[in-house]
């Protein structure tokens, strides 16, 4: 029986980007509210803009949980305390400032978090901290949102204290902070589109990367347990990552990538699903297996060049950037669903 990395670590981490995605839910939620509550145009576009990135950053937060390929749900204590202050912000008994300076707890708190889930990733293994990278960009956006909303809570609490309005410092240091931070954000991968985190090359990118962590990691122990365990997590990955492939990345190029191409593509990863199941009955700590293991690593190296030369140029070639990220999309959600059903039969 092949052994899995779901441990206590791992599943921790996984309860913790479901909080995570939880809290991310109700940011959202806040800040529609916010939009039509607020009588301010500038802090009305402030929220707006929030938002735009909120909705980018749950799709990140998606993508880095079916990465990750270990699912949780979220704490019996953060599903309640999200209804709590979902009816605080839906109600009249809070302020809009008393609500503002709420939102900007919940901001630091999962800036934090994000931040312990990081750092945690380091500590668990080499696999999880590259399945959990684009976290960190969350993270960023989190941190400059805490900055802003402080200039928001300035104006919003003199207001309330004295129906005045605020001298300008924070709240125009916070503008020109905006403006600063538009061009680092924009580099990184929540700006790539309005409504999507990745293209499909990214997300396929991703995999290959962790994927590889886990060849080295294998490589690297002498520990037969542990080898077990991470090819039980490698045994996983690759077989939802290929179902996926071939579910939702190969159809979609079938008539636009040459005929021999696509072929090999699919016998490369039958091969390599053979060979899956062969490893899975060996011992660890024989020498069989890490022949067997060095073998596969050619078969999918050897995939993962032809997929990132040839098959990425023809996505790049042949469709849009929002027909490439809708791919994405579809990719995601369909390895989704082929990890749960993989977990509810194992």
């Amino acid at each position: 029986m092949v052994m899995t990395l779901d441990d206590t670590k791992r599943m921790a981490i996984a309860t913790k980007l479901a909080d995570v995605k939880a809290i991310q839910e109700l940011l959202i939620s806040n800040e529609e509210k916010f939009i039509s509550a607020v009588n301010d145009s500038a802090i009305a576009d402030r929220f707006r803009d929030m938002l735009k990135d909120d909705h980018k950053n749950l799709g990140i937060i998606d993508t880095t949980i079916v990465q990750y390929g270990v699912k949780s749900e979220p704490k019996d204590t953060v599903v309640e305390m999200v209804k709590k202050i979902d009816e605080l912000m839906s109600g009249s008994k809070l302020t809009i400032y008393e609500k503002v300076f709420q939102h900007e707890l919940l901001k630091h708190q999962q800036a934090m978090t994000g931040i312990v889930i990081h750092k945690a990733a380091q500590k668990v293994g080499a696999d999880v901290d590259a399945a959990l990278g684009p976290l960190n960009t969350v993270n960023f956006e989190n941190r400059a949102h805490q900055e802003q909303l402080k200039g928001v809570l300035e104006v919003l609490g003199v207001r309330e204290l004295t129906g005045l309005e605020a001298d300008q410092g924070l709240w125009a240091r916070v503008q020109d902070s905006v403006a600063a931070l538009t061009g680092v954000v924009g580099s990184v991968v929540t700006q790539t589109s309005d409504k999507s985190d990745m293209n499909l090359q990214d997300v396929i990118r991703m995999d290959h990367k962790k994927v590889n962590t886990l060849f080295m990691e294998i490589d690297a122990t002498q520990d037969p347990q542990k080898r077990q365990e991470y090819f039980g997590q490698l045994y996983k990955d690759l077989n939802a990552h290929s179902r996926a492939e071939e579910e939702i990345a190969y159809p979609a190029v079938r008539g636009k990538y040459p005929d021999g191409d696509l072929k090999e593509l699919y016998d490369e990863q039958a091969e390599m699903k053979v060979l899956l199941d062969q490893i899975r009955s060996m011992n660890p700590a024989s020498e069989d297996f890490m022949n067997a293991i060095h073998r596969l690593k050619d078969i999918v190296m050897d995939h993962v060049r032809q997929e990132e030369s040839t098959y990425f140029a023809a996505i790049r070639e042949k469709f849009s950037s929002e027909e490439s990220e809708q791919l994405a999309t579809q990719f995601k959600t369909a390895k989704s669903k082929i990890q749960d059903e993989m977990s509810s039969t194992k």
